[in-house]
C-alpha cells in the first residue's frame, strides 16, 4: 500500500477495525474511509454499492461482523448467519466492482473442524464437521473466503482472508450476554471482586484450550499483510487465499480464569458448571506461514490481560457500584 492510498475499514468502531485504524495512522497512512452504521448500513447492498462507485477506495479492510460468544450465537443463529453472510456478499462484490486492488478478509478460527488435529493447518478447513455452538458464524466465514477465492479466480481480484485466534483488547465488547470467553472472564472476576463475592461460575469444564490473541498484535499483522511486495502478496493467492493469524500457544480456560483471577487480585473459588457447553476442545492455530513471512505477536497474555483490564476499568467499576 503506498501513504498516500485510499484505505476503506469497514468496522472501525470495533475491536478488530479501530485497532487497524490506530496502527494504520502510526504507520502513516492518513487516508482512511471510515463510515458509522448511521451512516452506511452494510447490510443495503445499494448503499454500499453507491459508496464504492463514488470514494473508489484502494485497499479494503473487512473488519465488520455480527460477533459473540457461546450464548450468542445460541440465542440469535439466524441474525449471525444472515447479517455476516449479507455483509461481506456486500463489500466484496461492490469492492470487485469498484476496482478495489488488495482486500483483505477477517474471519475466526472457528471455521475449522470441531475435532481438527492440532496445531490447525489453513489446509484442514472443510475436512470435518464444524462445531455446533457456532456453525451458523463458521459457515457464513467460510462462504466469506470462498467468495474471496472465486472472485480471485474468475475476476482476478486480489482478495486475501486472514483467520485470527481468539481475539481480545480494549474496546471488546463485556456485555455477559454478547461477549467472549476473556472479556466475560474479566467481568465476572472484577464484580465479584467488587461486590465482596466468594465465588464465580465460569461456564464448561475448564479443560478447553483456546489461543488468545491480543487486537493490537492482529491490527500489526493485517496491516503487515496488506502491505507485502506484490511477488509475496501474490504467492498467498496461489489456492486458497487463507493465512491463519495467531500466537501458536494457548491454555486451558481454568488456567485463563486463574490468570484473571491473580491479575485483578480476587481470592474466590472458580466453580465449573458442567450443564453448560464447552465448544470446541482446542484450537491452535498452525502459524507457521505468517512466521515464515517475518511476522509474530509482541505481547504476552498477562500483558495483554492486564491491558484490556485498565482499558475498561472506570466501566466495570461503574457497573459494580450500582
Amino acid at each position: 500500500m503506498e501513504k498516500n492510498s485510499l484505505i476503506y475499514v469497514a468496522g472501525h468502531r470495533g475491536l478488530v477495525g479501530s485497532a487497524i485504524c490506530r496502527n494504520l495512522r502510526k504507520n502513516g497512512f492518513d487516508r482512511l474511509l471510515l463510515r458509522s452504521r448511521a451512516e452506511l448500513d452494510l447490510t443495503d447492498a445499494v448503499a454500499v454499492e453507491r459508496f464504492f462507485e463514488k470514494e473508489r477506495p484502494a485497499h479494503v479492510f473487512l473488519a465488520a461482523a455480527k460477533v459473540g460468544g457461546i450464548l450468542a450465537n445460541d440465542l440469535y443463529p439466524a441474525d449471525f448467519i444472515r447479517e455476516n453472510l449479507i455483509i461481506q456478499t456486500n463489500v466484496i462484490d461492490a469492492g470487485y466492482r469498484a476496482g478495489v486492488d488488495r482486500l483483505l478478509f477477517l474471519g475466526s478460527s472457528c471455521i475449522y473442524p470441531k475435532l481438527c488435529p492440532q496445531p490447525i493447518k489453513e489446509e484442514y478447513l472443510l475436512t470435518g464437521p464444524l462445531e455446533p455452538t457456532n456453525r451458523p458464524y463458521a459457515l457464513a466465514k467460510i462462504a466469506g473466503i470462498e467468495m474471496c477465492w472465486s472472485y480471485n479466480r474468475q475476476f482476478h481480484t486480489r482478495y486475501l482472508a486472514a483467520m485470527p485466534a481468539n481475539l481480545y483488547g480494549p474496546g471488546d465488547n463485556f456485555d455477559p450476554q454478547k461477549s467472549h470467553v476473556l472479556p466475560a472472564l474479566i467481568r465476572k472476576v472484577a464484580e465479584a471482586k467488587a461486590l465482596g463475592h466468594k465465588q464465580i461460575v465460569v461456564w464448561g469444564t475448564g479443560t478447553p484450550r483456546r489461543e488468545l490473541l491480543f487486537s493490537e498484535d492482529l491490527a500489526e499483522a493485517c496491516v503487515f499483510l496488506m502491505n507485502l511486495e506484490d511477488e509475496i502478496y501474490s504467492s498467498l493467492l496461489a489456492g486458497v487465499p487463507l493465512i491463519n493469524v495467531g500466537t501458536g500457544k494457548d491454555v486451558t480456560i481454568r488456567e485463563l480464569a486463574e490468570q484473571v483471577c491473580d491479575l485483578l487480585g480476587f481470592k474466590g473459588e472458580l466453580v465449573f458448571d458442567t450443564s453448560r457447553p464447552d465448544g470446541t476442545p482446542q484450537k491452535l492455530l498452525d502459524v507457521s506461514r505468517m512466521h515464515q513471512l517475518g511476522w509474530q505477536p509482541r505481547t504476552t497474555l498477562a500483558e495483554g490481560i492486564a491491558r484490556t483490564y485498565e482499558a475498561v476499568r472506570p466501566q466495570l467499576e461503574a457497573l459494580s457500584a450500582r
